[in-house]
């Protein structure tokens, strides 16, 4: 192993975990929005609850996305000088756009946000929640604009070995990124939309006395779980449960329309990244696509490919030799199985999280007629099973979409641009293996620490749950006015 190796090693070990926090964060957002925004409107004090229960999960995943992705920066000078050479003044100006407007945007309303409550109006509050969620898309869209860049290089010029931009429209608007935005962006939201099930899953488990594990009983009871009666909050959970049902589903759908568009964008700027992925070795017309090894659909393939079931999808070993022709000798074909494995996995639990949103849109549908003592036009309760499986599959989105970005990075090898730069041309030139390792070492330490956390606290405020409501106080237990703030849902006990 090599400097190179070690370096794309940390440079994949770092980004992933850093992975894992911004399409939660992108979606979490959105969601906890969404519970004010309801507030506002109804002033039901539940959704006031799910607001400042899932805002403080929103705020400890945001802030660990922040930290783990300064990381990226220092690799780019570290370990990828000749990259950032090639790339810098193309990578220029959408970069400052996600820096100077973005992140601006985001971080400036979001601290509004937090130390806002009971300070600004109602709606200016929600409106500075809004501000955020957006500067975290558009983040996302001109960090997405900049990969997708790397993948389908336009508006650009080649002078004295260095990218020159000519078009920042055409880069903005690269049809890569116009497909690679919402594909990503929707993902996120399904990866939200997974947590928000395991988290309320969770909850309704333990607000029942019952354990994650058939069997098992809850262990703990919470202060609050301690005052409110069993199954005293199960209208709150099944309105949130069906809000990120919903926002799954939906956001399901996208995913795969967007994800049509990015295969037949595959087909025409990264023949080698499709044919990886279905492992197809030569030129076929009438393409089938391999579900698995051995198991076919006869022009499947050419059909998502281009529309036409007859249709010519070239080969990993064809296209090797017409890109030796064209760029010399070397191996451009990219690491088969992680390709091919990684779009598998993408596909199937990305699909198991979305039916799962589905099947619980079904079992918490309102009922036309009467069971179970309840009225008609009542919603369904929350089954136990359904709980334990949305706990379960907690780890599944989020599986997805790495496995995503893996078919998308690495897919794309042994170029980090397409047709312009390789990968083993882009590794700064003075930095050894040693040095690579020390910091890959550090990294994995801190990242370690990181991950402890974060998990301690996430798993900390879920046991906590939602602030109790404060008590209406009766004629013979009048609150002293000297301490009647004690019984709001202050923000001091959020933030």
């Amino acid at each position: 192993m090599d400097a190179l190796d070690l370096a794309r090693w940390q440079f994949g070990v770092t980004t992933v975990y850093h992975f894992l926090f911004v399409p939660l964060t992108i979606g979490l957002g959105v969601y906890v929005a969404g519970l004010q925004t309801a507030w506002h409107r109804t002033g039901r004090e539940h959704y006031l609850r799910l607001t400042r229960f899932f805002g403080k999960l929103f705020l400890i995943n945001f802030a660990m996305g922040v930290v783990t992705g300064i990381v990226q920066e220092f690799q780019f000078g570290m370990n990828w000088s000749e990259y950032s050479t090639f790339v810098g003044d193309v990578f220029g100006a959408p970069l400052a756009l996600e820096a100077l407007l973005a992140f601006f945007l985001e971080s400036t309303f979001l601290g509004l946000w937090i130390f806002g409550w009971d300070r600004l109006p109602k709606r200016v509050h929600l409106a500075c929640l809004w501000a955020a969620v957006i500067g975290s898309n558009l983040s996302a869209y001109f960090i997405l604009a900049a990969n997708a860049w790397m993948k389908h290089p336009v508006g650009y010029e080649v002078v004295d070995g260095r990218a020159r931009m000519t078009d920042l429209w055409a880069v903005l608007t690269n049809s890569t990124a116009l497909a690679q935005v919402p594909h990503v962006v929707a993902a996120s939201f399904v990866v939200a939309g997974g947590f928000v099930l395991a988290v309320i899953g969770y909850r309704v488990l333990r607000e029942r006395g019952l354990g994650v594990l058939p069997g098992r009983r809850a262990r703990t009871v919470t202060a609050g779980d301690a005052t409110t009666p069993m199954r005293r909050l199960p209208d709150m959970w099944r309105t949130a449960l069906r809000a990120a049902l919903v926002m799954t589903a939906i956001a399901g759908a996208v995913v795969a329309g967007t994800g049509d568009l990015s295969g037949r964008l595959l087909h025409e700027q990264q023949p080698m990244k499709l044919a990886a992925a279905e492992g197809l070795r030569h030129d076929t017309a009438g393409a089938p696509f391999s579900i698995a090894p051995g198991v076919e659909v006869p022009g499947l393939l050419s059909l998502l490919a281009a529309h036409d079931p007859a249709a010519t999808v070239q080969g990993v070993d064809d296209i090797q030799a017409r890109y030796e022709k064209a760029f010399g000798p070397a191996d451009y074909t990219p690491n088969l199985p992680v390709v091919f494995w990684s779009f598998r996995v993408m596909i199937n639990f990305g699909m198991a999280t979305v039916g799962l949103s589905v099947l619980g849109l079904w079992l918490t549908r309102k009922r036309r007629g009467r069971r179970a003592g309840q009225h008609a036009g009542q919603g369904e309760p929350v089954p136990a099973w359904f709980a334990r499986l949305c706990v379960l599959a907690l780890p599944l989105p989020a599986t997805a979409i790495i496995a995503g970005w893996l078919l998308s990075e690495i897919g794309r090898q042994p170029w980090t641009v397409q047709g312009e730069l390789m990968t083993a041309a882009s590794v700064s030139p003075g930095v050894s293996l040693t040095e690579v390792a020390i910091t890959l070492a550090v990294f994995t330490v801190l990242y370690g620490v990181l991950a402890l956390a974060e998990g301690a606290l996430l798993l900390r405020h879920v046991k906590a749950g939602p602030e109790l409501p404060a008590p209406a106080p009766g004629p013979a237990a009048a609150v002293p006015p000297a301490r009647a703030e004690e019984t709001r849902l202050t923000p001091t006990l959020m933030y």
